[in-house]
């Protein structure tokens, strides 16, 4: 008994991924593509689901670069059919898959008084039907198959802090986190895992159309300030989270929410003066 409770086998082979299939939502670009590559990097073979075909085709083809298999499926994610028939297609060409990452999902700004019923009943379907839909489809091929598995939900910061004008998309992302927990528990007994990852301020392509100087001098700044860490976050650091979380190394995690903010959501309103400044309370 004393040998059983003293034992330690941990092999630097428990990050590999090699032989697993992945799903990734939204693997066509910003932080999905990184997950992606990131996931085929560790050994993974990835099925790219994206509106955007010729996107996700890229990120296919640096995919199989990497001596890994890829496969392209174009769907929106809001049409639950095809979120069932997207399932058994990777299951039929790559194998079922043991992995998946629902990271699709956005918004805008859109003040609670101003926003339409269309707008609402969108920010709903985008940030969260598809994902008890994706999240159903996909654990239950697992549980079919009698496959150990891994669900990675990428929801945000913003899922533990307010945010106003955006509060529709935070109650979605909010509503994420609590699915993940009581969805660890009753897909435990297959053992499958069920976590996710709150990004904070993760420039994408998306986002510099919008914010041209999302790379400049003064937003490094402003990031100095109010980043404890110092720096915007990346894909690749959103991607060490999510690999991890996929791989052995992650055995016994299940039902928690990993925040990848830099610190953000720890500083809570505390900045400082400037690079090795002191800190302030607001």
């Amino acid at each position: 008994m004393t040998s059983e409770i003293t034992s330690t086998t941990l092999s630097r082979d428990a990050i590999l991924l090699t032989g697993k299939v992945a799903i990734v939502t939204g693997g066509g670009a910003g932080i999905g593509r990184g997950i992606a590559i990131g996931l085929a990097e560790f050994g993974a073979d990835v099925a790219i689901i994206d509106r955007d075909e010729n996107a996700a085709a890229t990120v296919a083809a640096l995919i199989e670069e990497k001596g890994r298999k890829a496969l392209v499926i174009n769907l929106d994610v809001r049409d639950r059919e095809g979120i069932r028939a997207a399932v058994k297609e990777v299951a039929s060409t790559l194998g079922t898959a043991q992995v998946l990452v629902n990271n699709v999902g956005g918004t805008r700004r859109l003040p609670l008084l101003e926003m339409t019923d269309a707008q609402m009943d969108k920010q709903v379907d985008l940030n969260l039907n598809s994902l008890f839909a994706m999240t159903q489809a996909a654990a239950a091929a697992m549980v079919e198959a009698g496959l150990p598995g891994s669900i990675i939900n990428v929801a945000s910061i913003e899922a533990l802090r307010a945010a106003p004008g955006y509060s529709v998309y935070a109650a979605c992302k909010a509503g994420m986190v609590n699915f993940t927990r009581t969805t660890a528990l009753e897909l435990s007994e297959h053992g499958i895992r069920v976590n996710a990852i709150a990004p904070d301020f993760v420039p994408t392509e998306l986002m510099a159309k919008f914010m041209p100087d999302i790379a400049g001098e003064e937003a490094k700044a402003n990031q100095r300030r109010y980043i404890p860490l110092g720096r915007a976050g990346n894909f690749d650091d959103c991607a060490g989270a999510a690999v991890f979380l996929a791989s052995d190394l992650a055995a016994y995690v299940t039902g928690t929410t990993l925040s990848v903010d830099g610190g953000t959501y720890a500083s809570s309103g505390w900045t400082r003066s400037g690079q090795g400044g002191d800190w302030t309370l607001y």
